[in-house]
C-alpha cells in the first residue's frame, strides 16, 4: 500500500508564534496562508502543517498521489483503494471517500491510541 507524502498537522493556539518557532528549527513556509490560519512548513523532506482553529487535536496526514514537494506521483494507490484495503482488514473508516468517484477525496481512521490519521488525496 502506497500512502503518499507524510506530514503532521498540528492544531496550534497562535499560528504566528508557531511559525516563528518552526522557522527557528530550520523550517520555511511551503504553502498555506496566514490569513486563512494555516501554513505548511518544510525542512528537507519533513512537513509540518500548522492549523489554528480548524480541528481539536493533532492529525497524522498521508497524501496519496503526492510526494513531499506536492508533485504528482505516477502509479500511486488511490485513496479509495486504500480505504477498501483498510475496511477489508476490519479498520473502521470515518468520513469515508465515495468509492464510486475518482479524483480528490479523503477519509480518516483512528489508531488504537486515539490518534487520528487522515488520508487526503488532492489529485
Amino acid at each position: 500500500m502506497k500512502v503518499g507524502a507524510f506530514s503532521i498537522s498540528l492544531s496550534v493556539k497562535d499560528i504566528n508564534a508557531s511559525k516563528s518557532f518552526y522557522e527557528n528549527l530550520g523550517f520555511s513556509v511551503f504553502a498555506g496562508s496566514l490569513a486563512q490560519n494555516y501554513l505548511i512548513m518544510k525542512n528537507g523532506n519533513a512537513l509540518v502543517g500548522l492549523f489554528q482553529g480548524m480541528f481539536e487535536n493533532n492529525i497524522l496526514t498521508f497524501n496519496p498521489g503526492w510526494d513531499e514537494n506536492a508533485a504528482n506521483v505516477p502509479g500511486f494507490d488511490d485513496v479509495r483503494d486504500i480505504q477498501k484495503q483498510l475496511k477489508s482488514k476490519g479498520i473502521e473508516i470515518a468520513g469515508g471517500a465515495d468509492e464510486s468517484t475518482s479524483g480528490p477525496a479523503s477519509f480518516m481512521v483512528t489508531d488504537p491510541d486515539g490518534n487520528t490519521i487522515l488520508f487526503d488525496q488532492h489529485v
